[in-house]
């Protein structure tokens, strides 16, 4: 076990990381720098006996006020996921980060299957917890249900016949209806945000800055990063942000006007985004979140329907997997961060009614 400390294990586990079926670009050195400096990263290498690396975990940093520092791991580890040498190397990587950080957590929310039996095991021998109770994207950093699509070696005729056949109509409809769909720059951004806070204020969900979207840019884009807008009568109407890394490309934002929603804009975007990962011949196109509450009088089962339509499989994941090094702390934590989101969703329903 390692850690990567110079230009030359950077380049290493990219490397590693970029070829590996369990790719992801929140494990990216990429990624990490777009949460700097909120969060300072730390990656743990797995070795066999030659120095190769067989695994790593991105671990992120980060001081909470009263609390301390915890670590956390976006959607990793990346490795033979039921090797338990491996993941002992990466665990007692994170117990040195530990140590080094006085942290009084390693949370991580992989994306790995929720009926994975085998890991739960293994994570469980090793001294890890496992939260698996939550329901609605509230109850976690990332989300713990998606909806992802197999386009692995199948071409742009067979995903589209998977397709609803009113989502086909749909994605039709909108070529014949005049609109058009352009990859933008980092200028495209302030349509696309501007879009955005319509959508926030329309969903009710809290929007990041412009100058986040910027960042983003600066550190993935364009080839890891694109902004795809959708125009009607030269005029921006809708857009998207996908991420491409390794064997797979992520829907990660969507912002549309509440204007010409008739025209389809969404779906012909969605198309868009699966058309250009066919071509980059991925294994996944993810639509990420959706809520695990599945009821249509739920607040989201319209984007859970919306992405069902495109065939792809609704997927639920473990959920956090954790290492509590000051359990009390921890716990006291846990109570604290529930109730600030709690407050936060009053807010925001109460700024929405007013």
């Amino acid at each position: 076990m390692r850690f990567v400390t110079d230009e030359k294990s950077k380049k290493q586990y990219k490397e590693f990381l970029e070829k590996h079926e369990r790719c992801n670009f929140q494990q990216s050195l990429e990624w990490a720098e777009v949460k700097k400096p909120n969060w300072k990263p730390e990656v743990i290498l797995a070795e066999d006996e030659n120095g190769e690396i067989i695994g790593s975990l991105c671990v992120w940093i980060r001081k909470m006020p009263i609390f301390g520092n915890m670590m956390y791991a976006a959607r990793g580890p990346v490795c033979d996921i039921h090797d338990i040498e491996v993941m002992k190397q990466l665990t007692d990587g994170a117990k040195e980060l530990a140590k080094k950080y006085q942290a009084m957590v390693l949370r991580m929310e992989p994306d790995i299957l929720s009926d994975d039996q085998n890991f739960r095991d293994i994570v469980t021998n090793l001294g890890y917890k496992i939260k698996d109770d939550a329901k609605d994207f509230k109850d976690e950093i990332q989300p713990r249900y998606v909806f992802r699509l197999d386009i692995k070696d199948k071409t742009e005729e067979e995903i589209m016949a998977g397709f609803h056949q009113k989502w086909r109509y749909n994605i039709r409809l909108a070529g014949r209806k005049g609109v058009t769909i352009k990859e933008g720059n980092k200028e495209d951004l302030k349509d696309f945000h501007r879009i955005m806070i319509e959508t926030g204020a329309r969903d009710g969900f809290i929007i990041r800055p412009l100058a986040y979207f910027e960042k983003m840019y600066d550190c993935l884009g364009p080839d890891h990063m694109k902004v795809l807008m959708a125009y009607y009568d030269g005029k921006p109407i809708s857009g998207v942000i996908p991420i491409f890394y390794g064997n797979k490309t992520w829907y990660l934002y969507g912002a549309s006007s509440n204007e010409h929603r008739n025209l389809m804009p969404n779906y012909l975007l969605q198309w868009e985004m699966i058309k250009m990962a066919i071509a980059r011949k991925d294994d996944i196109y993810d639509f990420r979140g959706v809520s695990g509450v599945v009821d249509e009088s739920h607040p989201q089962y319209g984007l859970y329907r919306f992405k069902k339509g495109f065939g792809a499989t609704f997927t639920e994941f473990i959920g956090e997997v954790y290492f509590p090094f000051k359990p009390f702390t921890y716990k006291m934590y846990k109570i604290s961060e529930k109730l600030f989101r709690t407050v936060r969703q009053w807010k925001m329903k109460l700024k929405n009614h007013s």
